[in-house]
C-alpha cells in the first residue's frame, strides 16, 4: 500500500486548499504567549495586522462625524450677529486650553507603551497604559464636572449655540471615555502576559488616542472660538 498522502505524489504532503494557508496563520499567531515570542512575531510582519486597519476605519468614521458637527457649528455661528446669544457670557480660554494640552500629552506615554510592547517588555507596557489612563481620568472627572455645572446655567435647548456647544463637548467626553474603557480592557488583558494579538491591541489603542488626541485640540479652537 503507497505512502503517499492523498492528493499529493508519494513522500510529500497533500497540497494545501484554497484558504486553508490563511487558517493556518492565526494560529500561529495564538502561539506567541511569551513577550520575546511576540515580539520577534510583531517584527517580522511585513503588513499592518487586522486589527490597525479595522481601528483605522473606525477612527476615519468617528472622525468625520466631529467634522460634521464642527461644521454644523461654524455654519450656525456664520448665520447669526451674536455668537454666543446676548447674555450668554464667553467661554473660558485658560482652563480648556491647560485641560486639552494635558490630555495631549497622554500620547507620550501611549506610544511608548505600543513601543515597548512591541519590545516584549510587558511591565513597561503595562505601567505606561496605566499612568496615561491615570492622567486622562482625571481630565474627564474635571470636565465632567464643569459639563454638570455649565448645564445648570446654560441649558441646552435654551439657543442654537447652547445645543451646539453641548453637543460637541458631549461628544469628545464620550470618545474619552471610551478611550479609558480601552485602557482598563488593556491592562486587564495583558495581567496574563503578552501575545501578538496584544502587542496589536496595544498599537490599536494608543493609534485610538493620537487620533482623539489632535481632535481633542479641533474641539478646544472650536469651543474657545468666540473668545479668541
Amino acid at each position: 500500500m503507497s505512502g503517499a498522502l492523498p492528493g499529493g505524489p508519494a513522500g510529500e504532503p497533500a497540497p494545501l486548499l484554497a484558504g486553508e494557508g490563511l487558517a493556518l496563520q492565526p494560529a500561529r499567531s495564538a502561539l506567541a504567549r511569551s513577550g520575546e515570542a511576540a515580539a520577534r512575531m510583531a517584527a517580522e510582519r511585513k503588513a499592518q495586522p487586522s486589527g490597525i486597519w479595522g481601528m483605522a476605519l473606525f477612527l476615519c468614521a468617528e472622525t468625520m462625524l466631529f467634522v460634521g458637527v464642527i461644521g454644523s457649528y461654524f455654519y450656525l455661528d456664520f448665520r447669526v450677529e451674536h455668537w454666543p446669544p446676548v447674555g450668554v457670557k464667553l467661554p473660558e480660554v485658560l482652563d480648556p486650553s491647560v485641560l486639552t494640552a494635558v490630555l495631549v500629552l497622554t500620547s507620550v506615554p501611549m506610544a511608548l507603551a505600543a513601543r515597548r510592547a512591541r519590545a516584549g517588555a510587558l511591565r513597561a507596557t503595562v505601567w505606561l497604559i496605566a499612568l496615561a489612563a491615570f492622567v486622562q481620568c482625571g481630565y474627564l472627572a474635571f470636565q465632567l464636572h464643569q459639563f454638570v455645572a455649565e448645564a445648570h446655567t446654560l441649558h441646552p435647548q435654551a439657543s442654537a449655540y447652547a445645543s451646539a456647544y453641548f453637543t460637541l463637548l458631549g461628544l469628545h467626553h464620550a470618545h474619552v471615555l471610551l478611550g479609558i474603557l480601552f485602557d482598563l480592557g488593556l491592562l486587564f488583558w495583558l495581567r496574563t502576559g503578552l501575545s501578538d494579538y496584544r502587542i496589536t491591541g496595544v498599537r490599536a489603542v494608543a493609534l485610538y488616542w493620537h487620533v482623539i488626541n489632535v481632535i481633542a485640540v479641533a474641539v478646544l479652537i472650536t469651543e474657545i472660538s468666540p473668545s479668541l
